[in-house]
C-alpha cells in the first residue's frame, strides 16, 4: 500500500535537515528509481512541471544534475557531486541550487533501510549556517519534497 505526505522533517541541528520516509517497496527498487536517469524523469518534478535533465554519473567523484521545467516556464535546477556510494544502502553527495548565490553546496546523507519490503530513505541536509537553512526551508521544500518522494514510491512499486 502506498502512502502520500507522509514524510516527517525535522530540525536536527542549526544546520540540519532530516526528511525521513517509509516507502512501499524494498530498498534496491527505491535506490533504482532515485539513480536511474529514465526513472527520475518520472517522480523528480512530483507533478510540478517536466523534468528536462536528469543527469547520473554514478560513482564517487561523478556528477548528478536534475532539472525541470514549471508550468509557467521557469527553469528550476539542481546539480552535485558523488563523494559515497554503497548500492541500496547510502548515498553522501553535493547538492546545490543553480537559483541560488554562490556559496558551498548542501552535504546530502541518504541512508536506506529495508525491513519486510519496505525501506525507510532518510535524508540528512547539512549546510554552513542556520540562516542558509532557514531558507531552504522557506522555499516550501517540504511541499515539493513530499510530492516528489509520493511519485518516487508509485515509480519505485512500479519496477516490483
Amino acid at each position: 500500500m502506498t502512502t502520500t505526505h507522509s514524510a516527517v522533517l525535522t530540525l536536527p541541528s542549526d544546520t540540519q535537515i532530516l526528511m525521513t520516509r517509509e516507502f512501499a517497496a524494498p530498498a534496491h527498487l527505491v535506490y533504482r528509481a532515485m539513480t536511474t536517469p529514465e526513472l527520475i524523469k518520472r517522480w523528480w518534478s512530483g507533478g510540478r512541471g517536466e523534468v528536462t535533465v536528469a543527469e547520473v554519473d554514478l560513482r564517487v567523484g561523478g556528477r548528478w544534475r536534475h532539472v525541470l521545467v514549471t508550468e509557467d516556464g521557469h527553469e528550476v535546477g539542481f546539480h552535485g557531486e558523488y563523494r559515497e556510494i554503497d548500492p541500496a544502502r547510502r548515498i553522501v553527495c553535493t547538492e546545490a541550487y543553480e537559483g541560488a548565490p554562490d556559496g558551498p553546496p548542501a552535504l546530502c546523507t541518504y541512508t536506506f533501510e529495508e525491513h519486510d519490503g519496505r525501506t525507510t530513505v532518510s535524508v540528512l541536509t547539512e549546510v554552513t549556517d542556520r540562516q542558509v537553512r532557514d531558507a531552504i526551508l522557506e522555499t516550501g521544500m517540504e511541499d515539493g519534497a513530499q510530492d516528489s518522494w509520493d511519485a518516487l514510491e508509485r515509480v519505485a512499486v512500479s519496477l516490483g
